[in-house]
């Protein structure tokens, strides 16, 4: 095992993939001669070249569809979005052409397209670089869609997105890329379907995915330690599709749920697990399931009034206590 970066696990998911097979390539802006904005294509663009390892102009449609029209020829691009807000300006291509052309096609032509985007609130870069898209791209069928927590998954997801003959969106966060964590030396794969148990526990299940599941390990191991709970901590990380199986056994264990998520409430990924619960558990709860969610508001850039508008892990555990009545 070997102690690495969110960002260096990234880089060397994409070193390792184009070493491999000279049908991946890379493209995004800045991502060749300047190594990009976080760092994860660094040193690339000398190794591998401009033909692999593309700086675009800003224009996310338009490289986002030459991404799409390679893979649809036998090529396995990663497309960089510097910022999940610019990924609107994509939706056209990654909609209507990536995430159809399988279906549309009657199963002739695949699209293995992998699309990075960072997003989240990230020391105050204002509403218009905050963004939290994850139940846009969920609601887009076709897609699959990862969201690593881990330097760990954010090498394994990337090897497996690139590997994977779908389209698949790997959302990424702004504040995890100095995150550091244990990578095995040798070559492996995540999943792109399935939770993973972060923390076995018995008293209430906290579904988590992204950066909130560090606040809801945080949060666990305070009821531990000060009330007495076991919480067990759930990774969604796949969140299409999504683990109805994995999160139905959690439930069934411990009887509440507590979702955590950075976006706002309305029409989120707790909305998507809590109608999961309630169509797989609703026998086994003892307790309404309880969203821990961001404000309905475009985040601020004042430093102070971003923090109060994302949750964190002081609100994790005022829900849990809240809910078991301690």
């Amino acid at each position: 095992m070997a102690e690495m970066m969110y960002w260096q696990g990234i880089l060397r998911a994409h070193d390792e993939e184009m070493a491999r097979d000279p049908l991946v390539f890379a493209m995004g802006e800045d991502i060749g001669v300047a190594g990009g904005t976080y760092k994860a294509t660094s040193g690339l663009f000398a190794k591998y070249g401009e033909q692999r390892v593309v700086d675009t102009p800003i224009s996310e449609n338009s490289y986002t569809g030459i991404g799409v029209g390679a893979a649809m020829i036998g090529a396995r691009p990663i497309v960089e979005i510097m910022s999940v807000n610019f990924a609107w300006l994509a939706m056209d291509q990654l909609m209507n052409n990536a995430a159809k052309i399988h279906y549309m096609s009657g199963g002739r032509i695949r699209c293995p397209f992998v699309m990075r985007v960072p997003g989240g609130t990230a020391h105050q870069l204002g509403a218009q670089h905050s963004a939290r898209m994850e139940k846009v791209f969920m609601g887009i069928s076709g897609l699959r869609v990862v969201t690593p927590a881990t330097p760990r998954d954010a090498y394994g997801l990337l090897k497996s997105a690139v590997r994977c003959d779908d389209p698949v969106v790997i959302i990424e966060h702004e504040s995890m890329y100095n995150l550091k964590g244990e990578i095995p030396d040798t070559e492996f794969f995540t999943p792109l379907e399935g939770v993973e148990v972060m923390r076995p526990g018995k008293d209430v299940s906290i579904f988590a995915y992204n950066i909130s599941v560090h606040w809801a390990l945080e949060a666990a191991q305070q009821l531990a330690q000060e009330h007495g709970i076991d919480a067990e901590v759930i990774d969604l990380r796949a969140l299409k599709p999504m683990d109805r199986a994995g999160i139905a056994a959690s439930v069934h264990k411990t009887h509440r749920a507590i979702i955590v998520e950075e976006d706002e409430a309305p029409v989120g990924v707790g909305s998507e697990v809590i109608a999961i619960i309630n169509e797989e558990c609703f026998f086994d709860l003892d307790a309404a399931p309880v969203r821990v969610h961001a404000l309905d508001v475009p985040i601020p850039y004042n430093r102070r009034l971003e923090k109060a508008a994302i949750p964190n892990a002081g609100d994790v555990v005022a829900a849990v206590r809240k809910m078991l009545g301690r």
